[in-house]
């Protein structure tokens, strides 16, 4: 995650300026020694670019990155703030879930932290006035819609980042702080993926291991989540965000039959990757009323075809 004093960094560049590590330690109080180390991984996470001048001494300057475009809009609309004072690792993490009202016990069990470790976090941004309502739900302001597009930038950035240096063709599908989707595209990848511990197969190809053995068109899908347990209402999301096809939300279905997976327990974990609307609406073609309307938010199949998939799978 990036830290204050990257933070810093990027924020004394942001003008489109060059520097060296001595101007940035004038700038930032940070010793040279420290950002020596702190140049070095911005310049691999390919935050900055450098150029060496005379006697090879390093120049460094922001490099064009999704992370740095939206922190230059966070500055053009709230230039005021001083952001690298205010902005801590754990407060973009936070920051995340503030889009809508939430609780701080909703947002400590996501994030496998405390309550106090949320209020800590939340603390910078509730003496500044920008959490509204105060509690005990919090969100972002509606005037800081650019903090939450910066957070976010981070986080995407962070797992892409994290996934690449194992399998550079890699792709995040969804992603929140602690966690990822991705897609990649070669063999080679699906390999170091497999071999990596902290990720796991998901979606499609996940299904054979409860009986259901599908024809895979490309590479499968990993899940990153460290000591988080995969579950099938995990896996069925990550099918429907992967492709919300007709074809592939009948076998959502086939899964949520074949496990007899409660409506609540999917719902309950739909919530967070906001799938909530197409779970529901798989649900009621469960229960006999299929929506196959252009308003319904998957492609749900008819009838006779569902019947027909499951006869052949042999789901009851």
């Amino acid at each position: 995650m990036l830290s204050k004093a990257g933070l810093a960094v990027i924020d004394a560049l942001s003008t489109g300026r060059e520097a060296t590590a001595a101007d940035l330690a004038t700038d930032t109080e940070y010793s040279q020694t420290h950002l020596y180390e702190i140049l070095e991984e911005l310049f691999e996470a390919g935050l900055l670019n450098e150029r060496r001048g005379p006697n090879n001494q390093r120049w460094v300057h922001l490099a064009d990155h999704p992370v740095v475009e939206a922190y230059r809009a966070l500055q053009s609309e709230l230039g005021h703030v001083e952001w690298p004072d205010l902005l801590s690792a754990a407060t973009l993490r936070v920051c995340w879930y503030l889009e809508k009202p939430r609780r701080v016990a909703e947002i400590a069990e996501r994030l496998d932290i405390t309550r106090q470790g949320v209020h800590k976090a939340l603390s910078p941004l509730k003496h500044r006035a920008m959490l509204s309502p105060s509690g005990p739900e919090y969100a972002l302001s509606a005037d800081l819609a650019p903090l939450l597009a910066f957070a976010r930038a981070v986080v995407q950035h962070e797992h892409r980042s994290r996934a690449r240096a194992l399998a550079p063709s890699a792709t995040v599908e969804w992603c929140d702080p602690n966690r990822a989707l991705v897609r990649v595209q070669t063999a080679a990848d699906t390999e170091a993926l497999e071999a990596a511990p902290d990720w796991r197969l998901t979606g499609l190809a996940r299904f054979a291991e409860y009986g259901l053995q599908f024809f895979l068109a490309g590479e499968p899908a990993f899940w990153y989540a460290p000591e988080a347990e995969l579950t099938p209402a995990d896996i069925v999301c990550h099918t429907l965000i992967l492709d919300s096809g007709s074809r592939r939300v009948s076998y959502a279905m086939l899964l949520i039959e074949e496990l007899d997976i409660d409506q609540e327990t999917l719902m309950e974990t739909a919530e967070w990757y906001e799938l909530e609307p197409a779970v529901a609406a798989i649900y009621r073609s469960l229960q006999g009323e299929f929506d196959a309307s252009a308003e319904s938010p998957v492609s749900i199949p008819s009838e006779p075809e569902f019947i027909a998939l499951k006869e052949q799978y042999g789901v009851s």
